[in-house]
């Protein structure tokens, strides 16, 4: 069995990693952990190094879960990718035989969900393996 799980900048990513890890400890599964980097679509005259942004988030999404990772107690493969998040996460897991798919929800938040629509949405949708979506916690 393997568990793929996204992960982004968003507070919420640490609550969905750790449920990712409890799936996969308790069905002795192998756990990839995933993250998507979509560059930011901005209309400018000012030259974006997209370079610096990616190394930026890079250092973001991982630096705020790298604890969790270390203190998992299951071997872990980390994986970067670039494209559109839903659509990357689902043909990842689909390539690695995942038959479990974990995401969370809202990561971007309110309006850019709204604007360029929901991952946990597109993925339930999308995948071929079972989507297990974690809502962030009640408060």
């Amino acid at each position: 069995m393997t568990v793929v799980v996204g992960v982004d900048a968003s507070p919420h990513a640490g609550v969905v990693l750790e449920k990712a890890i409890e799936e996969a400890e308790l069905h002795e599964a192998e756990l990839h952990v995933v993250h998507v980097f979509n560059p930011p679509v901005v209309y400018l005259e000012v030259p974006i190094d997209l370079v610096m942004v990616k190394d930026a988030e890079l250092a973001a999404v991982w630096g705020a879960i790298e604890e969790k990772l270390a203190r998992a107690p299951i071997d872990i493969i980390r994986t970067d990718l670039d494209g559109y998040p839903p659509d990357t996460l689902v043909a990842y897991a689909e390539d690695v035989g995942a038959t479990l798919l974990v995401v969370g929800t809202r990561g971007r938040g309110e309006l850019a969900s709204l604007i360029l629509g929901s991952t946990s949405s597109r993925a339930i949708h999308l995948a071929k393996c079972d989507v297990l979506v974690v809502k962030p916690p009640a408060g």
